[in-house]
């Protein structure tokens, strides 16, 4: 199973969350973000844009409720055992779907926390969410409860975030070493993401840490541009021992990246 704490660590930060679901007086959280999920029970999927809900109760149940294409992901990435699946149909009513589970679980009457603010949660999906609710449960914006425990990281997380730093830096050699006049921007992205590989880490998929070559250079490297990354690349690699030293979650590979792309 590809989790990446262990299941210690995933029980304190639910411990966390149910204890902070009690201090706002809420008997369940619907969760909508994916990083929730994530931080809670390790399950991760680029089906976060869609309609998928966790439901944590305050005795630390969990039911998850996803698209077809995802059980593997949720299996393979994650702690959750109740996992159920919606149905990508014309007619398919997922806040439906989600209301009969919080029935099962005694939510009738209750008040839940909803995270409000996340991408699978469109403003259509939350009408159909709050119309598959009405006069069922009452409901408040939880949207925060989570993100605010995440702020606070644990030794197992610095752990991680240090040697991320770590890999960001042996990327950011590769790249001031082949950035010259001529170079092939291939070369130079090949030779970052195998730095980062050979550190058993793993470049963003979603967008990889070159891809300000791609739209600012647009071709082979010309003198002015060599220089402009080499110096960048520079700054960023003393902001992240900075970073090293203290308990700040350093930027990512691909977000210092995009902030070169964007200066």
């Amino acid at each position: 199973m590809a989790v990446h704490f262990s299941g210690e660590e995933l029980a304190g930060r639910r411990a966390r969350a149910v204890a902070s679901m009690a201090e706002h007086g809420l008997d369940g959280l619907l969760m909508f973000r994916q990083e929730s999920m994530y931080y809670l029970t390790g399950y991760d999927t680029f089906g976060y844009v869609f309609f998928q809900c966790l439901y944590l109760g305050a005795d630390g149940t969990m039911t998850l409720l996803t698209r077809a294409p995802d059980l593997r992901q949720a299996r393979h990435t994650s702690v959750i055992e109740d996992i159920r699946l919606r149905v990508d149909a014309e007619d398919a009513d997922p806040a439906r779907q989600l209301r009969g589970i919080l029935e099962e679980h005694g939510c009738r009457g209750r008040r839940l926390g909803v995270e409000w603010e996340a991408y699978g949660l469109t403003a259509r999906n939350g009408q159909r969410l709050t119309a598959a609710l009405e006069g069922f449960c009452a409901l408040e914006d939880a949207s925060e409860l989570v993100s605010r425990l995440r702020v606070v990281k644990s030794p197992a997380e610095l752990a991680y975030v240090r040697r991320a730093a770590e890999l960001a830096d042996d990327a950011l050699d590769e790249a001031n070493r082949l950035a010259q006049p001529g170079a092939f921007e291939g070369d130079i992205l090949a030779a970052m993401h195998a730095a980062v590989f050979r550190g058993d880490g793993a470049p963003h998929s979603a967008g990889d840490p070159a891809n300000f070559l791609r739209r600012r250079l647009q071709g082979p490297i010309r003198s002015a541009n060599a220089k402009k990354v080499t110096v960048v690349t520079f700054s960023s690699r003393r902001q992240t021992r900075r970073r090293r030293n203290s308990s700040e979650c350093p930027c990512s590979v691909l977000s210092r990246f995009d902030w070169i792309s964007n200066n």
